[in-house]
């Protein structure tokens, strides 16, 4: 029986999980070390159950109940002391999540289910960081996570069925609707995103058209709802090209980075974080960059 999550990670899909878990009923601390991030994503989570509230997709006892359930902290071991599952959403490189998991596994209870918010990383490796593989799972959100319906589990090599059955079971509560795969590098989605992703930038540096009409071909003839360059500013540059040099080294050729993404993310041209990635939203209101 879930009951008490805790979330680390305090960035876009941490709060995000934070806040789907919350609505969902679930007591849900969100965890980060740097102070100043989680007042931040403190601020985006009401920002985010007063739009909500207005549109009508909850109601106002709703909110009220997920934002007692809802509590912040820098403090990784007493909270994890008190966790029935710990969702890891920190960013896709190896050595910070070895230091999360080394972290987690000295103040989990033994009973504790740890999950991975990885998009391409192993979660047998992953597990590999802990001592409990047959409680470690992929839990793969989406970003925005409270819109996005999916989430990916992906079992490691050991993860056990009861683990597996828990975590449809919260994610369920959580809204969303789950698929169940086995383990290997980008599992569904993210191989598919990040192969479609990285031709649309191949397609940009050879000319073959300007960001808005790749993107209207891909929407209009192909029924996406995003074209992989609003896609890829929404994730952000720098994620995306995480990603495709992980998979370049598990997959090969197929997925090397087109070396106009990778210059794009020297140049610090990351997306909409950042103000600008593709599309340049300098100019734009603040309320349409966060959409």
């Amino acid at each position: 029986m879930i009951s008490n999550i805790v979330v680390v990670g305090s960035g876009v899909m941490g709060r995000g999980i934070a806040y789907v878990s919350a609505v969902g009923g679930y007591s849900v601390t969100l965890i980060d070390l740097d102070e100043s991030a989680l007042q931040n994503a403190k601020k985006e989570i009401i920002s985010l159950f007063e739009k909500s509230l207005n549109r009508g997709h909850i109601s106002n006892e709703l909110v009220l109940q997920a934002k007692r359930n809802l509590s912040y902290s820098t403090d990784l071991k007493r909270a994890g002391s008190q966790a029935d599952l710990i969702i890891e959403a920190v960013p896709e490189k190896t050595e910070i999540k070895r230091g999360v998991f080394h972290n987690l596994e000295e103040y989990a209870s033994d009973s504790c289910i740890f999950a991975t918010n990885t998009s391409t990383m192993s979660p047998t490796e992953i597990a590999s960081y802990a001592k409990r593989p047959e409680k470690t799972i992929a839990m793969h959100f989406f970003n925005p996570v409270h819109k996005m319906p999916l989430v990916e589990i992906v079992r490691g090599l050991e993860t056990s069925d009861e683990t597996v059955q828990l975590i449809k079971e919260v994610a369920e509560q959580m809204g969303k609707k789950s698929v169940v795969i086995n383990e290997f590098p980008g599992f569904v989605t993210s191989r598919i995103s990040a192969l479609v992703g990285n031709e649309a930038f191949y397609m940009l540096q050879e000319g073959l058209g300007t960001p808005e009409e790749i993107d209207k071909a891909i929407k209009l003839g192909l029924n996406y709802p995003m074209g992989p360059f609003e896609l890829v500013d929404l994730v952000g540059l720098d994620a995306r090209l995480n990603n495709l040099k992980y998979l370049h080294e598990k997959l090969g050729e197929k997925y090397r980075p087109a070396p106009l993404l990778e210059q794009y993310v020297k140049a610090g041209r990351l997306g909409r974080k950042s103000g600008k990635g593709v599309y340049d939203y300098t100019n734009k209101p603040k309320e349409e960059v966060k959409k």
